[in-house]
């Protein structure tokens, strides 16, 4: 008998299955994509900030396995969910990966089984949309054959500090008898389980953390062009601002939002806030804040190529950093893509290099760029392009050759701070 099953073996369902097998608990992976289980099966990793020695010790203790075969799930004590949850074309909420998933594990839950929740959404996806599809396929009644509950992913890729077992759980359940299941599994393998009044508030707490972020990182985005248009450099006056104690807390600007979280989270809540007849006016102007640093950011890439005379069409741009964040291989929602587009669009003949993404992988928002790989690291290929534009300041990148090589810069994440060269380096 399995302790739990997880569906969905990406950048949360992956370390929260081995966060659990370390700590002694027979877990499934379950995932409709085969690479990922095999990969698992045979103990390597698809993550690049997860070893795969980290999984491979649990696959040869038997703690972990992988299948593709969701009947499986009658085999478990208890099932998390932590599949995508995007926006549509249309910036509406998607819960189909959700509901999906509740649809086919659905038929092979059994009496006492506990149904967890992970991905990020709206209030009243659990305790509604996934609690009608559960029913509906087992058959049974949620707080009473089945136990149904809500706990909000908190990873942070790329985060050396970021740890499963030691960041907070906050859960919430349909009942109390839901909710002190929950506790009971999450307790195995995290220290503090934070318990809220009901699935609803465990959905709302997600959504307060990234609107948080996303606001804040909207005003210093909204400062940085206030700022360079008084010749003041926002990165120096941030550095100074947060050397204050207390009252302050550092945001960073940037060429627009990524991850999937901060880019997608607060339009749940704008969207399910319109049902209730209520506007959130401070969260969508954060949105356009946001989503209008890439204009932006390809407005500064022509006005620097013309001030050498040289127009954005047939241009060649190198865009360094694929990734939505520096030092990890996750692309999801990167600006990096958006940047990319607009470049092309604009007539230039764009590349990019990114030591973390070798080629760009099939995906449902990117796939015309599937098979693009990154650029060799040499002299003679960066120097080869009109303009550099750093989008992600990756660790691992040598910023001083970047200068040197490059004939134009444009840096976007202060990467090049305090770095001497020729070459002419311009902040966006």
């Amino acid at each position: 008998m399995n302790d739990l099953a997880i569906v969905g073996l990406g950048y949360v369902g992956l370390p929260l299955g081995l966060q659990f097998a370390k700590n002694d608990c027979q877990v499934l992976g379950l995932d409709i994509d085969a690479a990922k289980v095999d990969a698992i099966n045979a103990g390597k990793s698809y993550i690049h900030h997860i070893s795969a020695e980290s999984i491979a010790d649990q696959v040869d203790a038997g703690r972990l396995k992988a299948s593709t075969d969701f009947s499986l799930v009658s085999e478990s004590r208890a099932v998390v969910i932590c599949v995508p949850s995007p926006l549509n074309k249309n910036r509406e909420p998607d819960i189909s990966y959700i509901l999906e998933t509740g649809a086919a594990i659905a038929p092979y839950l059994k009496p006492g089984i506990l149904v967890v929740l992970e991905s990020t959404t709206y209030p009243g996806t659990t305790d509604e949309d996934l609690r009608k599809v559960l029913e509906e396929g087992s058959g049974m009644t949620a707080g009473k054959d089945f136990h149904l509950a809500f706990s909000p992913e908190r990873e942070d890729p790329g985060n050396p500090d970021s740890k499963v077992a030691t960041i907070p759980k906050v859960v919430g359940g349909l009942t109390p008898a839901c909710l002190e299941k929950a506790i009971e599994l999450y307790s195995r393998a995290v220290q503090r389980v934070v318990p809220v009044s009901s699935c609803r508030a465990a959905e709302a707490t997600k959504l307060l953390e990234n609107i948080f972020r996303s606001i804040n990182i909207a005003l210093v985005n909204e400062l940085k062009v206030v700022y360079e248009a008084m010749g003041i450099d926002v990165w120096e006056v941030i550095e100074a601002a947060k050397t204050k104690p207390f009252g302050y807390m550092p945001f960073y600007p940037g060429p627009g939002l990524g991850g999937h979280c901060i880019p997608i989270d607060p339009f749940y809540l704008t969207w399910k806030a319109r049902e209730y007849g209520q506007a959130t006016r401070f969260i969508e102007l954060a949105g356009e804040i946001n989503t209008s640093m890439p204009t932006y950011v390809v407005h500064k890439v022509a006005e620097t190529l013309n001030s050498v005379r040289k127009p954005l069409n047939g241009s060649k741009v190198l865009l360094v950093g694929l990734s939505y964040k520096a030092n990890v291989d996750d692309d999801r929602e990167s600006p990096g893509y958006i940047l990319l587009e607009m470049l092309k669009n604009a007539g230039a003949e764009v590349a990019f290099y990114d030591p973390y993404i070798p080629v760009i992988r099939p995906s449902r928002e990117h796939a015309h760029w599937a098979g693009t790989k990154s650029i060799e690291w040499d002299q003679a290929t960066v120097e080869s392009f009109d303009l550099t534009l750093i989008a992600t300041a990756h660790a691992n990148v040598d910023y001083q050759q970047l200068c040197d090589w490059s004939q134009l810069v444009i840096d976007t994440r202060n990467a090049t701070h305090g770095i001497a060269s020729e070459t002419r380096v311009v902040k966006a």
